[in-house]
C-alpha cells in the first residue's frame, strides 16, 4: 500500500483509539482557552479531506455537504453531538478512506482543479498527490490538537 495511505490509517486508527475511550461528554467539552473540542477535530479531519481530495477532483464527496459545512475551515462547534453521531463520525474515518484508496487505484482523481491553501503564504495544490500529501500534514496537525484537548478533559 501506498505509504501516503498507510499514514493517514494510522492517524484515523488513532483518532478511532480515542473516541473508543473517551466520553460523549469528554469529546463534546470545549476546554476554557480553545475554541473546539476533539470530536469536532475528527470531523473536521474527515470534511477537509473529502473537500481537497473528493470536491476539487470534481468528483461527488462521499459525506454530505451538510456534514462538510458543520465541520469545515473556520467553524467551531455550535452543538454538542449525539452518541450516533460520534458512532457515524468513527465509521466515517475508515470508511471514507477506504473509499479513497479504491478511487484512487481506479485513477478517478485525474481532473483536479489547483487550490491555494491557507497555509503559510499559501501552499497549492495542484493534483491529487498534492492533495494526499497536504491532507496528512493537516491530520497530523489535528491529531495533535486532540492530543493536547485529551489532557483537558
Amino acid at each position: 500500500m501506498n505509504s501516503i495511505f498507510e499514514i493517514q490509517y494510522t492517524i484515523r486508527q488513532i483518532f478511532v483509539d480515542v473516541l473508543d475511550s473517551h466520553s460523549l461528554e469528554q469529546l463534546n467539552k470545549v476546554p476554557d482557552g480553545f475554541n473546539n473540542n476533539i470530536i469536532w477535530n475528527v470531523a473536521h479531519c474527515i470534511a477537509v479531506q473529502q473537500s481537497v481530495v473528493y470536491k476539487l477532483s470534481g468528483l461527488p464527496s462521499i459525506v454530505s455537504d451538510d456534514f462538510i459545512l458543520k465541520y469545515r475551515q473556520g467553524t467551531k462547534p455550535e452543538n454538542p453531538v449525539s452518541q450516533k453521531e460520534v458512532d457515524e463520525i468513527k465509521e466515517l474515518l475508515l470508511t471514507t478512506l477506504d473509499q479513497t484508496v479504491k478511487n484512487y487505484n481506479e485513477n478517478k482523481f485525474v481532473n483536479y482543479r489547483e487550490y491555494k491553501t491557507t497555509l503559510g503564504r499559501g501552499y497549492v495544490l495542484k493534483d491529487i498527490e498534492n492533495a494526499l500529501d497536504f491532507n496528512n500534514y493537516h491530520e497530523g496537525v489535528h491529531s495533535g490538537m486532540v492530543m493536547i484537548l485529551k489532557k483537558f478533559v
